[in-house]
């Protein structure tokens, strides 16, 4: 049985499932009495002091693991909304002198996490890779200079602090009809949170992330980690999101 197979029989949202294995939710009694059916144990034996077959249920729901749910068809990326959702972060912090190379990547990477968080969907669906330095997203090299070769961004060696950096300006309004609300909503806030940031200070927070840390140097961050976050990482509210759903 996957954690989407449980989670369905269990009338709640696969997040909200996760967050019940890790121990961040409680679980009713009407939950308890569903879970008891699903995993087959007696919830009269269960609640006594004398339970015997605790373990049995342990093993079950050990053996419903994230790797389960790793997707097979991941989606390509989405190039054209990829570049407006980099415009857009750009032209929000134009005017912010610590927005080198590293921030913007680190922008980027927490928008698109956070938007899988809350939404279950991708944004701009681009794959992040391990890398010493943090979170990249791959042939980001490629479409930035594909990006200037077109006349769409500008690139500007400048320095902040001492330290010599590498800025990005557009030249170019996003086109925002490709970006949802709730999608631009999620940017906002990212930037909001980490805009003013240094390049240590966001590095150090990327870091602490739950798909960095559980990730080995060089392979590609799998989103599904994102349901995994703990505070003061996790941007979805999951007792609301049970709410919704009944």
């Amino acid at each position: 049985m996957s954690q989407e197979d449980l989670a369905k029989r269990l009338k709640v949202s696969r997040p909200t499932l996760t967050q019940m294995e890790l121990g961040n939710r409680g679980i009713d009694i009407m939950e308890m009495q569903k879970l008891a059916m699903v995993l087959e144990f007696s919830l009269d034996e269960f609640m006594s002091r004398d339970f015997k077959v605790e373990h049995e249920l342990i093993d079950k729901i050990k053996a419903i693991t994230p790797k389960q749910e790793i997707r097979i068809s991941v989606p390509t990326l989405d190039v054209l909304k990829f570049k407006n959702v980099l415009l857009y972060i750009l032209e929000r912090c134009a005017g912010k002198p610590n927005v080198g190379e590293t921030v913007l990547n680190r922008l980027l990477y927490f928008s698109d996490f956070n938007h899988y968080e809350i939404y279950e969907e991708h944004l701009t669906t681009a794959k992040y890779r391990k890398l010493p330095y943090g979170p990249l997203p791959e042939g980001l090299d490629v479409i930035i200079n594909q990006m200037i070769d077109e006349g769409q961004l500008l690139r500007v060696k400048t320095e902040f602090h001492g330290y010599p950096l590498t800025r990005y300006l557009p030249l170019l309004m996003p086109d925002l009809t490709l970006l949802k609300a709730s999608e631009v909503g999620v940017i906002d806030k990212v930037i909001q949170h980490m805009g003013d940031w240094s390049q240590a200070m966001i590095t150090q927070y990327a870091h602490g992330d739950k798909p960095w840390r559980v990730t080995e140097d060089n392979e590609e961050l799998n989103y599904e980690l994102a349901f995994y976050r703990g505070v003061p990482y996790a941007v979805r509210v999951y007792e609301e999101d049970e709410l919704n759903e009944d």
